[in-house]
């Protein structure tokens, strides 16, 4: 079958997609939360006839179908469950029904096509080796690959390549893109703890060590990391997301500790150093400066996300196929987001795609992480046609048995 025909043989799936993908929307579940996602995504599996691992990972789970043709060989597709601590600001009938998290990322949409993927493989097993679908929890920065690496996942589960994909607002709908090479930044966590004596802010600040402004200082020093102490060809970002410090209700009062967090991004490991070693500095210096203590965590997350060569090839080949060439952007610019599929392509060859979420009349799109993002429903069966169409190409080989 011509793989532009995937989307047509889909469509009878797509209503079911739809309530599965809306459903999951409105009921989030964060890092290992995913107890309800993963008993709907192993529930659809085993109904379909595919045999499911659960509990991989705490809360992931594995689903496995064996080609009908005769071939060895084995392709994981992955596809992440977790939501994030947001509080939705839509308004359709699936918005989130538990407040202050919500699927800002479009994993609810991800978990969706994986399963449209899944439903069409086990109808039509035409493909000559084994599809492991893997349904990863905690992709949000809480290390789910990992948990699901530790548990064995590619002993038990073993895998040639490995593929994930993402859907990218701002990219029209019908179209992909990929980059062979580093795709995705490396995403790290701080954290930097001021603490002074505190005071009255009003009788006696003379006799006070203020970490107000300290902070105030560190805030603005933070940026001279990426401005002066990182070459100005190699990407870098540091972004400060939390300040927390004194009470709103006793603002005469000068807080005694003083706590701010962000990330930070690259694509290199001695950038990374950079990073983490001008922050630990700059932060004791500028405490010491006037009196104060600092503590500095610096979490190192997922490594920068690098696409392999010739599976970044095979998956241009295989979603040229459904859409064609024009629609498949080759050589797309890297981004500094972080994605925990890393893992995963540190220990087996494989790729990362996206898939366009569309754009508004105006040309715009809300974005990932944003109160009103929301995935765009249109895709789900796309998005599962470019998982077959990945199969065909991965699995071609072999007779009928």
């Amino acid at each position: 079958m011509d793989n532009q025909d995937l989307i047509s043989e889909m469509e009878p799936y797509r209503a079911e997609l739809v309530d599965i993908r809306r459903d999951i929307h409105a009921h989030p579940e964060t890092g290992f939360e995913e107890a309800r996602t993963a008993a709907i995504v192993a529930e659809k599996l085993k109904s379909w006839g595919i045999e499911v691992a659960e509990g991989v990972g705490r809360t992931g789970l594995v689903g496995t179908i064996v080609g009908k043709r005769a071939g060895q060989r084995a392709i994981g597709l992955r596809a992440d469950m977790d939501a994030l601590n947001i509080h939705e600001q839509n308004a359709f009938a699936h918005v989130s029904q538990t407040p202050g998290k919500m699927h800002a990322c479009g994993h609810d949409g991800h978990t969706t096509m994986l399963l449209g993927a899944a439903r069409y493989l086990a109808e039509h097993p035409d493909f000559g080796g084994t599809v492991h679908l893997i349904f990863q929890p905690a992709e949000e920065g809480m290390g789910g690959a990992r948990a699901m690496l530790a548990e064995g996942l590619f002993d038990r589960f073993p895998c040639d390549v490995v593929y994930g994909m993402h859907n990218m607002p701002g990219i029209p709908v019908g179209q992909f893109g990929i980059r062979p090479g580093p795709m995705m930044a490396a995403g790290d966590r701080w954290e930097v703890v001021f603490r002074g004596t505190g005071g009255h802010g009003g009788a006696t600040p003379h006799l006070s060590t203020d970490v107000t402004v300290v902070q105030a200082q560190f805030i603005l020093a933070l940026q001279t990391i990426v401005s002066r102490n990182i070459a100005a060809i190699e990407p870098a970002v540091i972004s400060v997301g939390y300040i927390g410090g004194g009470a709103r209700a006793s603002t005469n009062v000068m807080p005694a500790e003083i706590v701010i967090g962000g990330t930070s991004r690259s694509y290199s490991e001695p950038t990374r150093d950079i990073i983490e070693r001008r922050m630990r500095e700059l932060a004791s210096t500028l405490a010491a400066a006037y009196g104060c203590r600092a503590e500095v965590a610096f979490h190192r997350l997922c490594k920068a996300l690098v696409n392999h060569a010739e599976q970044t090839e095979v998956a241009i080949k295989a979603a040229a196929s459904v859409v064609g060439q024009a629609k498949v952007d080759g050589q797309t610019k890297p981004i500094t987001a972080g994605e925990d599929f890393t893992e995963m392509l540190l220990r087996k060859p494989g790729a990362f795609m996206f898939i366009g979420n569309g754009v508004d009349a105006e040309g715009g799109a809300h974005g990932l992480h944003t109160p009103k993002f929301e995935f765009n429903d249109e895709i789900l069966t796309l998005g599962a046609s470019f998982w077959v169409s990945l199969v065909r190409e991965e699995l071609a080989t072999g007779q009928e048995g």
